[in-house]
């Protein structure tokens, strides 16, 4: 009996005990008697698992799932700890960078359009725009010497003893430029006389209008013309209307040929009338002409009546 006991003990999986079939995972029970093997259930052949042929990577840690710790497990790879937080790393870095693209898409696309916002500078030569050029930078001279002198004016009214002097010549120079402003006294200074001879066509009154807007556009001081008929002086309220044979300035009936005489930057001015498309490429379209002459000294001598007041008053 020990003998056969012995021998059963030592049985390997696949030997044929004494009593039966030896237990298909090789174990036997506590009498010696092979156990015996689970029956198969309904639901078909028991799932295996297979074995990868690679080895894991050393980082991974694998976890083990089975009946009995025996053959036949699941091995689950497990990321290990220090994975997951550098591709959020990464992934928050891509959304910057794409965040930091996409706001200078955007700035640059507000750039150019700015920069495209006016047409008209876009489509101009360059000899009309180093005229415009020109033009910005004789007024802005104009402006900053105004500047200064008002600064200077500033400077005398405030200096105690001498600023009743002072405001009273301010006071006076102030009328002055009111006054040649207003058409009410003459005015004498470098400037232009513009000579405008009809052809096919008579110079029509929005011509002479238009000449107006451009010397006063390019800092014209003091205006006034002259044709048959007399001389105008030329102020805001100043109008024009065609006639018969002639334009209506004011109220006064003038006939051509028509000189107006301005006081002014005289190269400025030029260039403000031969401006492509202004009043000398006009009335030479209309088969007429325009002489400009340049003069370091011209006299403005017609004078606009004031108009009596009715309800204004100075106040003292």
């Amino acid at each position: 009996m020990v003998r056969d006991a012995t021998t059963t003990s030592t049985a390997t999986a696949g030997d044929a005990g004494p009593g039966g079939e030896a237990a298909a995972d090789g174990t036997v029970g506590p009498t010696g008697a092979p156990t015996r093997p689970q029956e198969p259930s309904d639901a078909g052949p028991p799932a295996t698992t297979p074995v990868p042929d690679a080895v894991a990577p050393a980082s991974d840690a694998v976890v083990a799932s089975g009946a009995g710790g025996g053959r036949g497990t699941d091995a689950v790879p497990v990321a290990d700890g220090g994975g997951a937080p550098a591709r959020r790393k990464l992934s928050s870095a891509g959304v910057m960078i794409a965040v930091l693209i996409a706001l200078l898409g955007f700035t640059l696309v507000v750039q150019v359009k700015n920069n495209s916002a006016d047409p008209t500078l876009a489509a101009a030569r360059q000899e009309d725009l180093v005229r415009i050029l020109s033009d910005l930078e004789a007024r802005e001279e104009r402006l900053r010497g105004d500047i200064a002198a008002l600064e200077e004016s500033q400077r005398q009214l405030n200096s105690g003893a001498q600023g009743r002097q002072a405001a009273l010549q301010e006071a006076t120079r102030r009328a002055d430029e009111l006054g040649i402003l207003a058409g009410t006294l003459p005015a004498r200074g470098p400037g232009l006389t513009v000579h405008f001879a009809s052809g096919a066509q008579s110079i029509r009154a929005a011509a002479i209008l238009d000449a107006v807007q451009e010397l006063r556009g390019a800092g014209a001081e003091a205006m006034q013309i002259a044709g048959g008929g007399g001389s105008v002086r030329i102020v805001a309220s100043t109008y024009f209307l065609d006639a018969d044979g002639g334009v209506t300035v004011g109220g006064t009936r003038l006939t051509g040929p028509y000189t107006i005489t301005v006081i002014g930057d005289p190269k400025t001015m030029r260039t403000a009338l031969n401006i492509p498309g202004g009043v000398v490429a006009s009335v030479s379209g209309d088969g007429g002409n325009v002489t400009i002459q340049e003069h370091e000294v011209v006299d403005v001598t017609a004078l606009s009546k004031p108009k009596d007041l009715q309800h204004a008053r100075p106040v003292s």
